[in-house]
């Protein structure tokens, strides 16, 4: 800096001097002041990815050692303001590593954050939390960026074909319809076989409150017990499979245990995430049966001259519709100084593809974490889950009569008849056993409400930085309603001879669950000595779960311009009941342990321990005790895998555990009664006799598997081998009691063993790997056996429906079979004069299906380019077997003439008889094997969009897409129940509601 001085600066007096000075000097120092401030305050860019090179929104860029920070943008962008070029960042993200950054005199700082997944993710293990390194049992995390896409009901609908092991079924394509899970097999020849539901730590009753009561037409299928929770709540959800992981859970654990962590708020500045989407539905497939025309050709190939009305319809097209959903959510979520919390809505309206059903759901959800004491070592969790949904139900049950339901009534119909009278009315026949499908839907009413209700405390205290105590209280309240009604000009519980008046019917049903849980752990988590780590808990447990309910039903109603379920004073007394139950309380006591040493992050033991007592059993066996055993060795991490640098991950890992199952009706061990009539005077009843000598049916499972990563984890996959074993079967064994005059159970444990044995493989890889363009594809798929063994004699199942099949069973509990094998004729085509023939001329029946998968598929891919990305999701079963009742009963060829029939049926190489009767036999059996198409989604990224909206995404998604089969009902993933006396069946197609094909357009973005 030059400074020019007058020239008559040496005889000016120094007081001018300083003055002039001054002027001279201070407006440069400030120009250099300006330039140093400018300097400090240099903007750094760029960009944050994942290991796909995916951009990653939302991630956390803070300057060290300062409370400046930001978040990426949608498209993973940042800028930040350092105060010197020697500044570092830190860059975070959930679920990825920490990066500490340097700016080192750039300006530019793209940041590649490494995934945790594989090595050091947190995941839930049962009562705590273990990085994934330390994991010894065989558990699966899928987290909300690889769930199925889309407007879904219900969590489980999630997870569908991602899980290696794990089998989703829908039940029903009925709005809110209920869903079976299988982890590694079958082995409940009672009870549902469902794994355990744990939400954020609370365990879950796993039965519906929507109560099974309906209309005169039989029992509608169960309603799903997780319809409660939003799907757009849920941040994870964790699959337990093998007894080593799932034996913490004790006797509840017998079927797996899928643990669902719901989404969290995070310190920063408050963040309000929302979510919109409309659809459209129509039935997804057909099953043939003949048109109008082709039905008057069928009879006069026949030579029938009655039959044919004149008229062309389509009655399946009559009763379906095209549908439409719509659907929004909004989370609101932030937090400061260590407190943090989240709250949402959702709203779900979704119409069924049959008329007059529909699903309509509201949801809200609240938690929070709040810490305490300057020291911060007290806290508190909240949460909170309300939920009602309203659901109007289809005519559609697994018990239909000879009558039908809807939808076999629709394909049974004859298409050459009107649906309407010369009237103009419904066309009614008293003296048929055809009903009209219009008329059965404008009969029937049948709606439920559902409320529930999921709180919990917990509060947690930090003793030491390695020692906490965590307290957690629970209640999980759910209530449902019933009203069902059918009208009088259509009373199903008969078929009414013309001229008869049996009146209308009506019930009122409700329903509630109650669950309390009380969970007190100790979590100790050190190095006790150099380079052995122990992570540990202990723990009580106390749970108690409350049913209880009433139903109301009446007949005789006249045909009145009023819900019948609000005339009851209207009716006789006589043709009044009433009916009431409050199950036994069952209260669960538990006591459990866990231990995981850790030696230099290579070998790892796990042990745990549960002793679980509970009321439903007699003193003497009261209690049931859990152990597991399971080490890993991680390999990669030895000094002779230095050399192998190609390889990222290589982990053995082999456990033994025992699980139980306490899932049979509360008091069935004791001694019950119920009151009863005897000749006017009030008698006891014996509803199921005691068995003080009861025991818990236990499950012992064995699994080795290996984990690898390979090129810089772009290849990673494991291997698990399984055998699992189930003793001391629970099982009602049914006898006759004189004075009762009727049948009575006994709870007895049946001898013999279901062995579910089978190797699960798992592989992940990324195929191409660029800044604009990525690939991935990745796959799993189960080999599984299942075989019964010791059992003493048959034990029958899977009866059917229909004329001329009321009492017919077609599945056993055998010795040496599959569970659940279908045993029936063996059909061998038609003889010349068209009658069936059968091995044996049907006097044996043979083992001749089995309706369990050997093979159970899912693939999935992701392709991203730019903005763009598409996504789809595949999942299949292979090796099944289905018995198509629909086939067998509804459109048999002795129908034609009155009913439908199947198009399969007309051109066959021998022309079969109308007289050939309807039989159960193996022509009925199917091959079940199908590949689906089940989620696809294409997204476009637009990112933000000014400063209020962040991270804006649209979508276009479709479920149910196509699926490849050879199977010729409505869809192949079949599982609608109906057991014999308590006994469920599996893999028999009565008719249930069609699957929909959907189509979705949404958006969702951020504030």
């Amino acid at each position: 800096m030059n400074l020019t001085l007058p020239s008559n600066w040496s005889v000016l007096p120094a007081k001018q001097k300083l003055c002039r000075l001054m002027k001279l000097v201070l407006p440069s120092l400030l120009l250099v002041f300006l330039s140093t401030a400018a300097f400090a305050q240099t903007v750094i860019r760029g960009t944050i990815s994942d290991d796909d090179k995916l951009p990653m929104a939302g991630a956390t860029i803070q300057v060290a050692g300062t409370s400046t920070k930001t978040q990426s943008d949608a498209e993973g962008r940042y800028q930040i303001m350092v105060p010197s070029l020697t500044a570092k960042l830190i860059v975070s993200f959930v679920g990825f590593e920490t990066q500490t950054v340097n700016v080192n005199n750039q300006t530019v700082i793209n940041v590649t954050l490494k995934s945790l997944n594989n090595l050091d993710a947190v995941v839930v293990v049962g009562y705590a939390s273990v990085k994934k390194s330390d994991l010894t049992g065989a558990a699966t995390t899928v987290s909300a960026k690889d769930f199925n896409k889309g407007p879904l009901n219900a969590p489980d609908q999630l997870i569908q074909g991602k899980v290696a092991g794990v089998q989703m079924i829908n039940n029903s394509g009925q709005p809110g319809g209920a869903s079976t899970v299988r982890i590694r097999g079958n082995s409940a020849v009672t009870g549902t076989g469902q794994p355990l539901y744990v939400v954020d730590g609370v365990a879950l009753d796993g039965r519906s409150a929507r109560p099974s009561a309906s209309a005169g037409i039989g029992t509608a299928p169960d309603g799903n017990p997780l319809n409660f929770i939003n799907p757009a709540d849920i941040e994870s959800m964790e699959i337990l499979k093998d007894a080593s992981a799932t034996a913490i859970y004790g006797s509840r654990a017998a079927y797996g245990v899928v643990l669902i962590t719901t989404k969290r708020g995070k310190s920063g500045d408050t963040k309000i995430d929302l979510s919109a989407s409309a659809g459209v539905s129509n039935i997804a497939r057909r099953v043939d049966v003949l048109s109008g025309d082709e039905y008057r050709a069928a009879l006069a190939k026949y030579g029938l001259t009655n039959g044919n009305f004149g008229s062309s319809v389509d009655a399946l097209d009559e009763v379906t519709r095209t549908a439409y959903n719509q659907n929004y959510s909004i989370g609101i979520s932030g937090g400061t100084n260590g407190n943090t919390f989240r709250a949402s809505l959702g709203y779900q309206d979704q119409q069924g593809i049959i008329k007059s059903t529909d699903f309509k759901k509201y949801s809200a959800g609240f938690n929070g974490n709040f810490k305490f004491l300057e020291s911060k070592k007290l806290g508190l969790d909240i949460n909170m889950i309300s939920n009602q949904y309203l659901e109007s139900i289809a005519p559609i049950t697994t018990d239909a009569g000879f009558t039908g339901s809807l939808i076999s009534q629709a394909l049974s119909w004859n298409p050459t008849q009107s649906f309407y009278n010369a009237n103009g009315g419904l066309f009614i026949d008293y003296g048929s056993t055809t009903i009209n499908p219009l008329a059965a839907l404008a009969a029937n009413n049948d709606k439920a409400k559902v409320s529930t209700i999921l709180g919990s405390i917990s509060p947690y205290y930090k003793i030491t930085p390695w020692l906490e105590y965590r307290m957690l209280a629970s209640v999980n309240y759910s209530a449902g309603i019933r009203r069902a009604s059918t009208r009088s000009f259509l009373n199903l519980q008969g078929i009414q001879p013309s001229g008869t008046f049996l009146g209308g019917y009506a019930s009122y049903s409700n329903n509630e669950l109650i669950t309390q849980q009380f969970t007190n752990t100790l979590n100790f988590n050190k190095e006790i000595v150099s380079k052995l780590n122990l992570n540990a808990i202990v723990g009580y447990e106390y749970s108690n779960f409350i049913n209880k309910g009433t139903t109301n039903t009446a007949t005789g109603f006249g045909e009145i311009d009023a819900d019948y379920t609000d005339a009851f004073q209207t009716t006789a007394p006589a043709n009044r009941t009433f009916s009431a139950f409050n199950n036994p309380t069952t209260e669960l006591q538990s006591y459990f342990a866990r231990a995981i040493f850790n030696y230099d992050s290579k070998y790892i033991l796990t042990a745990t321990f549960r002793a679980d007592g509970s009321t439903k059993f007699g003193k003497s066996n009261r209690y049931g005790y859990f152990p597991s055993f399971a080490a890993a060795w991680d390999i990669k991490k030895e000094s002779f895998m230095e050399g192998a640098s190609w390889l990222d991950q290589l982990k053995m890992r082999v456990g033994y555990g025992k699980t139980g199952n306490q899932d049979f009706p509360s008091g069935s061990a004791q001694q019950r009664y119920d009151f009863g009539n005897s000749n006017g005077a009030p008698t006891l009843v014996a509803i199921n006799n005691a068995n003080p000598n009861l025991k818990w049916q236990s499950d012992e499972q064995t699994n080795v598997g290996i984990d690898f990563g390979l090129l810089k984890s772009r290849l990673t996959g494991s291997v698990d081998y399984f055998h699992k074993t189930t003793n001391d079967l629970l099982f009602p064994q049914i006898s006759f009691v004189p004075a009762v005059g009727g049948n009575v159970p006994t709870w007895v444990n049946l001898p013999g063993q279901i062995i579910n044995k089978g190797v699960e493989l798992t592989l992940n890889g990324v195929l191409i790997e660029k800044d604009d363009l990525n690939w991935s594809l990745g796959g799993n798929a189960t080999f599984i056996n299942n075989k019964v063994q010791n059992i003493n004699g048959i034990i029958k199942t899977g009866s059917l429906n229909g004329q001329g099949l009321s009492g017919v069973t077609t599945e056993v509990i055998q010795n040496g079979l599959p569970l659940f094998a279908m045993v029936t004729r063996q059909y061998n085509g038609l003889d010349a004069n068209g009658f069936s023939l059968y091995t044996d001329d049907g006097f044996t029946n043979y083992y001749v299906g089995n309706p369990n998968p050997k093979v159970i598929l899912g693939l999935s891919t992701n392709i991203r380019y730019k903005k763009l990305s598409f996504t789809a999701n595949f999942n299949g079963s292979f090796g099944q077997d289905i018995y198509n009742n629909t086939a067998n009963s509804v459109l048999a060829i002795s129908n034609l003439g009155t009913r439908n029939i199947s198009s399969a049926l007309v051109n066959l190489p021998v022309q079969e008889s109308l007289a050939n009767p309807i039989a159960a036999s193996s022509r009925y059996i199917e091959k079940g094997d199908y590949l689906k198409l089940a989620n696809a989604t294409l997204n476009y990224n637009i990112g933000n969009v000014g400063k209020a909206i962040k991270s804006l995404n649209i979508y276009v998604n479709g479920q149910n897409l196509f699926v490849i089969t050879n199977y010729t009902g409505f869809d192949p993933e079949v599982n609608v129940n109906k057991g014999v006396s308590g006994v469920p069946s599996a893999g028999i197609d009565y008719t249930a509601y069609p699957t929909a094909r959907t189509f979705n357009f949404g958006v969702n973005f951020s504030l």
